[in-house]
């Protein structure tokens, strides 16, 4: 009698029973489809009870070269050969002793469009948002939770608010998008900005759907205009599920309870003598103890964080990447990830985050160009050294000089004309802030900003005089976008006269960059630097007018003083020797100019811009 109930409680709870093991089962596919034409994906499979299992995967032209199982029956990689095979559904199948699982997988028909995948150069004009702070276009994946008082808290904005957006963005003269992390970042309730993952796969249901994200990019696609996804394949977020239950060993680098710290400044990397100690914190540590570090010194894990990029790229039809603290990642990672995005998506552009003011460092992760070995690949950096010359001279008083400095050092970067300059961004504070309120000062920066060589970036907000300090305070709503506000600041009639004043000047210096487009491609000449004055020219032909008639030249003057300031520059040798004709372009400021064939007179007015076609 006792062996009959025995018998029958292992019937009903079969983990009870020696030798009884249970049937597979599969929960989910990562990557949750693939494409036909595209490199052989490697598949990893979450379930239970996987331990021992034989997978096999239905499908024709398809092959399953390898296969890795975890001890604790979680996790199987299997390793697929779709060079063969056509568009079709797979069926991957885990059996047992036990029983069996399937999981139904999607291979379809990659997009050939040629004019997909375009990437972003000088010609363009980029404009970050950060999701939740811009616009809530959709109540209905509104939370709760949330609280648009709380300076670290959701707020609400999602993908339909961007998208409902996009003529204010057009009016603007943006040709390029770059928003903060979609992916899921779960139910932290401070990660509005996105940046703890928790899911690489799905969008964050904060923000929207895969098929919004599609739309949104759709959207701007129609209209000209392109779109950069933000990855961060540094590091995740502390509630993943992998945290706890890591695909694979060495998964991460350290655990939650030992792990280095990770270390911020970049120049042992760069030093060819420094010892691996003096280093491994910048690319094992943890960038903090909610943000575990990825080892993608595994080759698994580099496979597994390719691919993902990969398919983000194809799902969305992305134009470009932005890659989130890029130093903390090692050297070999990037050139396997750069050379096999760049195989697939040859025009597709990646901008990489470098935080550091000196040019030496940062053109050190600049691809084009082998250091320590390897070629990173990284289509070019954030121009964070003209950041910070921008914000010494304009709101610190530094002279001219100082920019002139980092932009002589240009020629450590094998292509400098791929930078991207900034005065400010989500983790900066707000310029008119640190200009101590000046408007004039801001509207300087933005002029040196869209006629210095690279692709200018603005910061959503700057462009109305947005306030802000140090963050959180930097990451205030864009006025309009939420239920309730107060003023519409993405309409003319909704801003206030300085919103307005600063909206239209920014509009206005894009509209002459894109008139004029020797400002998006043409050679830099830095004429002279001085402590309030700052003159250069941008031209197709460094030679001068008489070597090159017809082809046009802009000049540009910048006086920071207070007062009006006089300057004499020689034009021998300069991209201005005999020029004989010289107009200024409005919005900018009417400067009065005398020339001979030896020297300019350029009188300047008090804080100040001067853009000159010259010819």
């Amino acid at each position: 009698m006792q062996r009959g109930i025995f018998l029958l409680g292992c019937v009903l709870y079969l983990s009870l029973c020696p030798g009884w093991a249970q049937a597979p089962h599969i929960n989910a596919i990562d990557p949750p489809g693939w494409w036909a034409q595209m490199p052989n994906p490697m598949l990893l499979v979450n379930g239970n009870h996987l331990e021992g299992a034989h997978f096999s995967v239905r499908g024709s032209g398809v092959t399953l070269t390898r296969t890795q199982i975890s001890t604790n029956g979680h996790w199987a990689f299997l390793w697929l050969d779709t060079s063969h095979a056509a568009a079709q559904t797979l069926e991957v199948v885990a059996r047992t002793q036990s029983g069996s699982a399937q999981h139904i997988f999607a291979l379809s028909e990659r997009n050939h469009d040629p004019h997909a995948h375009r990437g972003f150069n000088a010609s363009d004009v980029m404009y970050l948002i950060m999701t939740d702070r811009f616009a809530d276009g959709d109540p209905r994946n509104d939370q709760p939770g949330y609280d648009r008082s709380a300076p670290r808290g959701w707020h609400g904005g999602d993908l339909k608010g961007i998208e409902q957006h996009l003529d204010y963005l057009q009016q603007l003269g943006i040709t390029t998008l770059w928003t903060t992390p979609v992916v899921s970042n779960g139910a932290m309730p401070d990660t509005y900005h996105g940046y703890a993952a928790t899911d690489l796969y799905s969008v964050d249901s904060h923000f929207g759907t895969i098929a919004e994200y599609r739309h949104l990019s759709d959207a701007l696609h129609a209209r000209g205009m392109k779109l950069v996804i933000d990855l961060a394949p540094n590091h995740l977020g502390i509630l993943d599920p992998w945290i706890k239950d890591p695909p694979a060993p060495g998964w991460f680098h350290g655990t939650v309870e030992h792990h280095l710290h990770a270390q911020g400044d970049f120049q042992d990397l760069v030093d060819p003598h420094a010892p691996k100690q003096a280093w491994r914190a910048i690319t094992e540590g943890w960038f903090t103890d909610s943000m575990p570090d990825l080892n993608q010194e595994n080759p698994i894990v580099a496979k597994y964080l390719i691919q993902n990029a990969m398919w983000w790229v194809q799902t969305a039809n992305l134009d470009g990447i932005r890659l989130d603290t890029f130093p903390y990642v090692g050297r070999a990672f990037w050139h396997d990830f750069h050379a096999q995005l760049h195989a697939v998506y040859p025009n597709l552009t990646t901008v990489g985050e470098i935080f550091n003011s000196d040019p030496e460092i940062t053109s050190f992760f600049a691809g084009g160009v082998e250091h320590s070995g390897i070629d990173t690949g990284l289509d070019t950096p954030f121009d964070f050294p003209v950041y910070f010359a921008l914000r010494d001279v304009l709101t610190q008083d530094h002279s001219f000089t100082e920019l002139a400095r980092v932009l002589r050092q240009d020629a450590l970067y094998p292509h400098p004309e791929r930078l991207v300059p900034f005065f400010g961004n989500h983790d900066t504070s707000r310029f008119l802030t640190a200009a101590n309120g000046s408007v004039p000062r801001l509207e300087l920066a933005f002029g040196l900003l869209t006629t210095l060589r690279g692709m200018p970036l603005l910061y959503s907000g700057d462009e109305i005089a947005m306030p802000g300090g140090n963050d959180p305070d930097d990451r205030h709503e864009f006025p309009g976008g939420f239920p309730g506000d107060a003023q519409n600041a993405f309409t003319r009639t909704g801003r206030t006269a300085i919103q307005e004043q600063v909206f239209s000047w920014v509009s206005d210096l894009i509209r002459i960059r894109k008139a004029h487009p020797v400002l998006e491609t043409g050679v830099e000449q830095n004429l002279e630097a001085r402590d309030d004055m700052f003159v250069f020219v941008r031209a197709q032909n460094p030679s001068g007018c008489a070597a090159d008639q017809g082809t046009e030249r802009i000049l540009i003057v910048v006086n920071k003083s207070s007062e009006r300031k006089t300057i004499e520059i020689s034009v021998a040798d300069t991209a201005l020797e005999g020029c004989k004709d010289y107009r200024v372009l409005a919005p900018t400021s009417e400067n009065v100019i005398k020339w001979d064939p030896d020297k300019l007179q350029i009188e300047e007015p008090a804080e100040s811009i001067s853009a000159v076609r010259v010819d």
